[in-house]
Order: structure tokens, then C-alpha cells, then sequence
């Protein structure tokens, strides 16, 4: 059990400390936190709203001293999907330069020796990869599990992840029915309008549109392959035994369970939306509310940075109800 009145989290490819929003929304008390991160801007954003957070640097270069070492009472760890992804073309799995950094937190977790843990990835890694990281997980923690959750049911974004804890008897939250349309901001600038209301006339103004009848109607847009698009795939799979899902000869359709598409680190095709019969792109502080963070969170620094690193980052509201689970004691531990 850990200790109500506070513990110590170690956390790795911290991004725009996620983990300590979700935290305070499990009602978590935090004694101190620790951040590995090296994105100067994702550390800007942590700092601005987390002045506590101690800030470690790389994970390559971190070795904990003997202050952290059988102290952590929780270590979280996104690491990067980049080589495990559907989206990824030869993807090298574990044995990329970025996904391989797993091992770098497998090696810092050894020497740390949290109580408890979750480290997040991407669904649609390959089966084998998957099996790989929890027998990994499993040589040092026996207890160790996978989960996968879909912000979904706790967001209008559909995003589905893997989770990798030893925190017990974690389950699926219950459907809370939030859509897309429930997150959307009510005046938005013109230029997040794609094209016109009759579709001819791509927008450059800066002038502000109301968008209060979005609550009646909002639609994502979602890719649907092809038969081109379809034989790429296949014949790649031919080829490499892998799944890729190209995106060349993709096209557009409606979505029809009025949710968002899973958030990624630019403003893809798959980042538009229909509100009130007119195109135009999600907006950062919608970016930010489909991942479970306040207005605001992420302001101050430029929009392309700012989806970029939301499009990093785990949804808090699903952390915050694996946190749940851990046993609390209000006694000393």
C-alpha cells in the first residue's frame, strides 16, 4: 500500500507531466515528482504549470542516486511509439533508436525498484513486440499485466493504448458518453476553417466565427483505405510479413460514432472535423480538453508545437482511473 499523505513518482518521457495532472485528479497526494524529459518546450509547459517538478534530464544519461533509489513509490513511462506504430513504414519495433529506449527504462526501473508502475504505448504495435515487453516487465515484477484502455470511454477521443502495470485488478472504465461535440469551443478563429462553407474559397482571414451551433452537429473525419490503399498493404505484408497502414490512396469519410480520432503530434487530415456543415481543424485548447487537461494547459508556445506535444501525450482521465486502483494507506508504509 502507499501512503496517503504523500509519495515520491519517478517519471520517464515525462512530456507535459500528464502523470501529475492525473495524479491530482485521482486524489493523490505528491510528496515529489521527478521528470526525465528533453523537449525544451514540453519542459517550458511542466514548469509553467509544475514549478515543483525536479527535472533529471535524458533518461540515457540518468542514473539514479541513492536519494531516488527504493524511494519511488511510482514510476509512469510513456515511451516513444515511433518504431512500434501501424503508421511507421519498416518499422524496427524495440530495435528502433527511439522505441529501444525501453530498455533505458527498464534499466532505471532495475535500479529503482518502484512499488508500482505504468508504462503506456500505442495498440497497434505488432504481437510479438507486445509479448516482448511484458515478458521484459515480467523478469522483474512477476505481477505485471497488460491492459488496454480507449480514452473513449472516458473522452470524445477514440485512442486506444496499452498499458503495462503491476497495480492490481485494473479494469474498464464505465462508457461516460462524453462526444465529440461536448468539447468543442463555441467561437473559433477563422483560420481553422479549411475551406468554405460551399467548399470553393480556402479562409485567410483572422477574424472570429461562432460555432454555437456545433452542439447540435460535429463529425470527425476518419481515412478509410482504398482497394489501392488496400493492395499496398498487402502486398507489403507479402513482402515483410509486417502490417502497415499507408496512407497513400486513402480517402475521407465520416465518422459515425461522433468521436474524435486519435490525436497525433500535427494537424494530419484525420485532425478534421465538420461542425455545422463547414470544415476546419481541431483547435489546441480542444486538443487539449480531448486529452483530459484544462484550458490553457499548453499555452505558450506555438500551435504546431502545441499539437505536437498533446499529440505525445497519454489521456489523463484514463492514468488517473488506473491510478485508482492503488491501494492508499493513511499509515506509514
Amino acid at each position: 500500500m502507499l501512503n496517503q499523505n504523500g509519495i515520491n513518482v519517478l517519471s520517464l518521457f515525462d512530456g507535459i507531466s500528464c502523470a501529475r495532472v492525473a495524479l491530482d485528479r485521482a486524489g493523490i497526494k505528491v510528496n515529489n515528482y521527478y521528470s526525465s524529459e528533453i523537449d525544451r518546450f514540453a519542459l517550458r509547459i511542466s514548469a509553467k504549470n509544475h514549478p515543483d517538478v525536479v527535472q533529471l534530464g535524458s533518461v540515457v544519461d540518468f542514473h539514479p542516486t541513492p536519494l531516488i533509489c527504493g524511494q519511488i513509490d511510482l514510476m509512469v513511462g510513456g515511451f516513444p511509439c515511433t518504431n512500434l506504430s501501424i503508421a511507421k513504414k519498416n518499422r524496427e519495433g524495440l530495435a528502433g533508436s527511439q522505441s529501444g529506449l525501453f530498455y533505458e527504462m527498464i534499466r532505471i526501473h532495475k535500479e529503482v525498484k518502484p512499488k508500482y508502475f505504468i508504462y503506456e504505448n500505442v495498440a497497434s504495435m505488432a504481437k510479438d513486440q507486445k509479448e516482448i515487453i511484458l515478458k521484459t516487465i515480467q523478469e522483474i515484477d512477476p505481477s505485471a499485466y497488460v491492459v488496454m484502455i480507449d480514452a473513449a470511454l472516458v473522452s470524445g477521443q477514440n485512442r486506444k493504448r496499452l498499458f503495462f502495470t503491476n497495480i492490481p485488478n485494473v479494469t474498464q472504465p464505465e462508457d461516460r458518453g462524453i462526444l465529440l461535440k461536448d468539447i468543442l469551443e463555441q467561437e473559433v478563429d477563422e483560420k481553422y476553417f479549411v475551406i468554405s462553407k460551399d467548399g470553393t474559397e480556402k479562409l485567410k482571414s483572422n477574424t472570429v466565427r461562432s460555432s454555437t451551433k456545433t452542439g447540435l452537429y460535429a463529425v470527425a473525419l476518419t481515412e478509410t483505405r482504398t482497394d489501392e490503399a488496400k493492395k499496398a498493404r498487402s502486398e507489403y505484408m507479402k513482402e515483410t510479413g509486417k502490417d502497415y497502414s499507408p496512407r497513400r490512396g486513402k480517402k475521407l469519410k465520416l465518422r459515425n460514432d461522433f468521436k474524435a480520432n486519435t490525436i497525433t503530434t500535427g494537424t494530419t487530415k484525420e485532425s478534421l472535423i465538420m461542425t455545422d456543415y463547414q470544415i476546419r481543424k481541431l483547435t489546441p485548447t480542444e486538443c487539449m480538453r480531448l486529452q483530459g487537461l484544462p484550458d490553457g494547459y499548453c499555452d505558450g508556445v506555438s500551435n504546431s508545437r502545441q499539437y505536437k506535444m498533446l499529440g505525445n501525450a497519454f489521456n489523463v482521465d484514463v492514468v488517473s482511473w488506473i491510478l485508482s486502483f492503488i491501494p492508499m494507506s493513511v499509515d506509514p508504509v
